[in-house]
C-alpha cells in the first residue's frame, strides 16, 4: 500500500465520521447498499468494528471480549457513540505496535497490519454506502481508493476472507473511473 496503513484507516474513518455528523433524523431508517442494513445498522456495524479494534489491538481475544459488542451499540445518541468508538479505534490503530503485534481473531491469529488494512477497507467502502444512503457526496478520496483497490486485488487473488464478505463482484465498465471499479469489485453499483 503506497500510503501508511494507519493513516489510510484514520482518514477513511474520519470521512465516515463526517457523514455520520450529516445524518438527519429522517435518514436513520434509510436503506443502504448493504443488504438488510439501514443507516442505523450500518453505523452500528462501524461502531462495533471500532470497539473491537480498540480491544483486539490491545491484545485481547474474541473470547475475552465475548458478546460485549452484540446488539445496539448506538443508544440514544448514535453520533456520540460513533465519536467515542472512532476515537478509541484511531488511538489503538495509531499505537506504535499496532501493525507489528499479533491480533487474535475468531478464526486465528493475523498480523496487525493485515487487520488494520481490513478495517481501512471496511471503513472506506462503508463511507460510500453511507453517502449513498443519506444522499451525500459519494466521491471517495482517490488516494484511499487506489490503496484499497491494490489491497482488494491482492486479497481476492489469495482468497482472503474479507474478499468473501465484499459481496458479489460486479463487472465495471472498462472505462469506469477507479472508484467505480473498486465499488464494483465490492459488489456495489456506483
Amino acid at each position: 500500500m503506497a500510503i501508511d496503513t494507519r493513516e489510510a484507516y484514520r482518514r477513511a474513518l474520519d470521512h465516515f465520521g463526517a457523514l455520520v455528523h450529516q445524518i438527519k433524523p429522517e435518514h436513520w431508517g434509510n436503506q443502504t447498499p448493504c443488504v438488510d442494513w439501514d443507516v442505523r445498522a450500518l453505523v452500528n456495524h462501524v461502531v462495533g468494528e471500532s470497539r473491537w479494534a480498540s480491544q483486539l489491538l490491545a491484545g485481547r481475544t474474541v473470547a475475552d471480549v465475548g458478546d460485549a459488542f452484540d446488539g445496539d451499540l448506538l443508544g440514544d445518541d448514535p453520533v456520540k457513540a460513533f465519536d467515542i468508538s472512532a476515537t478509541a479505534a484511531a488511538q489503538a490503530v495509531g499505537g506504535e505496535r499496532s501493525l507489528t503485534r499479533v491480533v487474535h481473531l475468531s478464526f486465528g491469529d493475523v498480523p496487525g497490519e493485515e487487520y488494520v488494512t481490513e478495517l481501512f477497507a471496511d471503513a472506506l467502502i462503508h463511507t460510500w454506502d453511507l453517502a449513498r444512503a443519506i444522499g451525500a457526496d459519494e466521491r471517495l478520496d482517490p488516494e484511499l481508493v487506489e490503496a484499497c483497490a491494490i489491497w482488494s486485488a491482492y486479497a481476492k487473488e489469495g482468497g482472503d476472507r474479507q474478499a468473501a464478505a465484499a459481496g458479489e463482484h460486479r463487472q465495471a465498465a472498462s472505462d469506469a473511473d477507479p472508484q467505480a471499479r473498486l465499488l464494483a469489485s465490492w459488489g456495489r453499483r456506483g
